[in-house]
């Protein structure tokens, strides 16, 4: 840091930048990993697909303009931003990643149940806003698709240690739905007793729903319902099969 003879900072002695935020939203859609992307309506990049982010505002946090430009971009309801669990993913700062100037974007992932299609608002540099599959996501707008690939890694490995997985279902859902949000994201085939069993067996991870049921189109019995236990973490982890059959 630079100061003068009397100790005080000098404010131009450092090119100034820009701090923005990028989001990596995911959700399961028809047995599928879907990622929420915006069309940018400006330049730089028109018309090309990319994360919603921006910049951020002078008095707010990153997670503060990480769901107001999550907000604006895709038009879903405040209340379900506002409900979102937002992690920080890590920050990208390579000094050519933005034409404009030079900007540093902290980057957050999260995981959200089934939500209606999107509807950008015309706020920021959104003109639509859509899901798509994760795995087709194609060339994006800035460093995005590395980001993309960062956050996905990040879900994968999480999903083994934490009870993250319950945030991509419904409020009470069934083992089979929590079972297909692992092999979806991981892009396996799990055996279903076996997960049954580990997941039953992990303290705190779920809890049954008394008395409820759902029916799940087969000729069976009604599936129980459950719901997120008050276990944040796994012990023992649910580990990602090394091998095994693709989905």
């Amino acid at each position: 840091m630079n100061a003068g003879p009397a100790g005080t900072y000098d404010p131009h002695a450092f090119e100034p930048f820009a701090v923005a935020v990028d989001l990596a939203v995911f959700t399961v859609r028809a047995g599928d990993l879907h990622v929420l992307l915006i069309r940018r309506g400006q330049d730089p990049y028109a018309g090309a697909w990319a994360l919603p982010g921006g910049f951020l505002l002078p008095r707010e946090s990153a997670e503060t303009a990480a769901r107001r430009e999550l907000a604006e971009e895709t038009g879903l309801p405040a209340a379900a931003v506002a409900a979102l669990h937002l992690e920080q993913l890590r920050t990208y700062s390579e000094p050519d990643r933005d034409p404009r100037m030079r900007v540093v974007s902290v980057a957050f992932t999260a995981l959200v149940p089934d939500l209606p299609e999107p509807a950008a608002d015309g706020g920021g540099d959104a003109d639509r806003a859509r899901w798509v599959p994760a795995s087709g996501a194609g060339s994006l707008a800035f460093d995005h698709a590395l980001i993309l690939a960062d956050a996905r890694r990040r879900i994968g490995a999480k999903l083994e240690y934490t009870c993250l997985a319950s945030a991509f279902c419904p409020p009470e859902f069934t083992l089979g739905e929590l079972q297909a949000v692992y092999e979806t994201v991981w892009d396996t085939s799990l055996d279903r007793p076996n997960f049954r069993r580990k997941v039953l067996a992990t303290p705190g991870f779920v809890e049954a729903v008394p008395g409820a049921a759902r029916l799940t189109g087969g000729r069976g019995k009604p599936a129980a319902l459950y719901r997120p236990g008050p276990a944040t973490a796994l012990h023992p982890p649910l580990l990602r099969p090394t091998e095994g059959p693709h989905r």
